[in-house]
C-alpha cells in the first residue's frame, strides 16, 4: 500500500481517478487537494467534496490557489462543463472543505507521513508551490507523478498539454526539485479511450459507481467529439496515473531530461522531452512511453466493482 496525496481539479476524468484511489485496501489516500484547471477553483473543490461524499472516501478535501504561478487563469469549460462535472447530479451533502488550503494540507500530510506519492491530475500550482515554501517536505516524498505534457503534440496548442499550458511556471518547479518524478502524458493517455463498448461494459456492474461512470463518460464523450476530429472516445487521462500504481507494469517508463518551454511563444508550456539524449542532460524525470490497454480496462472494472 502507498500513501498518496491526490491533487486534482475534477473534472470527469479526475473523478474516476478520485474513484480508483478510494480502495481502501489497495491505496492508503491521505488527502486531496484541489487546483483550479477543467473549471475554476471553487467548482472543483465542490466537485472533489460531492466525489468523496458519493463514494464515501473519508479523507480531507482542501481548495488550492483560483490562479498559476505567472500566466493567467485557463479553464476548460468546452469539455468539462459549466459545473465541471456535466452529467450527473450529487445529492446535497454537508462535507465541509478542510481549514488549510491546499498548500498547507500537502505540507502537513507529507511531513507527517513517509514515503509519500503525490499524484496530480491537474496543473501543478499546488505542488510547486509545496515545493518551494516547505523544501524539508522532499524528505518525506517517494515521487511524484503527474499526468501532464506530451512526447509529441498538445491538446490546446500544437505544442503545449492543458495541464502544463495552466502553469508551466508549477511545472518547471517540479521537473527541478530533484525527486523522482514521473511524467505521463498524452502520447499514452490518447490510447485509453473511452468507447461505447467501454461505456456498456462498466454498465453492467450496475452499482452507483458504475452509474457515476457512465453517465459521466456519456456527457465527457459528447463533448470531445464536440471539440476533436474522427473522434472515437474520448481519452480517460487522469486515472492513468493512479493505475499505474495499483499495477507496476502497466505502463512503460524512459528516463531521460524533461524541460518545460517558459518562453511566452508559440511553444510555451511544451514538455520537451530529450528521448536520444541529445543534450546529454541530466534525466529528472520517467517519461510514459507505453501502457497496457487491456490491462487498463480490468483496473477500471475492478475499481468500480469495488463500490457497493
Amino acid at each position: 500500500m502507498r500513501n498518496i496525496i491526490l491533487d486534482c481539479d475534477p473534472g470527469h476524468d479526475d473523478a474516476i481517478a478520485i474513484l480508483l484511489a478510494g480502495q481502501k485496501e489497495k491505496i492508503n489516500l491521505l488527502g486531496i487537494s484541489v487546483v483550479s484547471g477543467n473549471q475554476t477553483i471553487e467548482k472543483t473543490t465542490r466537485n472533489a467534496l460531492n466525489l468523496v461524499s458519493f463514494l464515501s472516501i473519508d479523507v480531507p478535501v482542501a481548495m488550492g490557489y483560483k490562479d498559476p504561478l505567472v500566466r493567467d487563469r485557463m479553464i476548460c469549460e468546452e469539455i468539462h462543463g459549466e459545473s465541471g462535472l456535466d452529467g450527473f447530479t450529487f445529492p446535497t451533502y454537508d462535507k465541509k472543505i478542510d481549514a488549510r488550503n491546499s498548500v498547507e494540507l500537502i505540507t502537513d500530510l507529507c511531513l507527517k507521513n513517509e514515503k509519500v506519492t503525490i499524484v496530480a491530475t491537474g496543473p501543478l500550482t499546488n505542488v510547486g508551490l509545496a515545493l518551494k515554501f516547505k523544501p524539508e517536505i522532499k524528505k518525506h516524498i517517494e515521487e511524484i507523478i503527474f499526468m501532464g505534457g506530451s512526447l509529441d503534440n498538445g491538446n490546446v496548442s500544437p505544442a503545449a498539454e492543458f495541464n502544463i499550458l495552466c502553469d508551466p511556471e508549477a511545472s518547471h518547479i517540479v521537473l527541478s526539485s530533484g525527486l523522482p518524478v514521473k511524467m505521463v502524458g498524452l502520447n499514452v493517455t490518447r490510447k485509453v479511450l473511452v468507447t461505447k463498448e467501454v461505456i456498456e461494459r462498466m454498465a453492467k456492474i450496475n452499482n452507483k459507481a458504475s452509474d457515476l461512470f457512465v453517465k459521466l463518460m456519456k456527457v465527457f464523450n459528447e463533448n470531445q467529439a464536440k471539440t476533436f476530429s474522427n473522434f472515437i472516445g474520448g481519452p480517460l487521462h487522469d486515472p492513468v496515473t493512479i493505475a499505474s500504481l495499483l499495477d507496476d507494469d502497466l505502463v512503460n517508463y524512459k528516463h531521460m531530461n524533461v524541460t518545460i518551454d517558459l518562453s511566452r511563444g508559440p511553444s510555451y508550456g511544451r514538455t520537451n522531452c530529450d528521448v536520444y539524449d541529445y543534450l546529454k542532460q541530466t534525466p529528472n524525470c520517467y517519461v510514459a512511453m507505453d501502457i497496457n490497454v487491456k490491462r487498463f480496462w480490468d483496473i477500471i472494472e475492478e475499481g468500480i466493482s469495488y463500490y457497493e
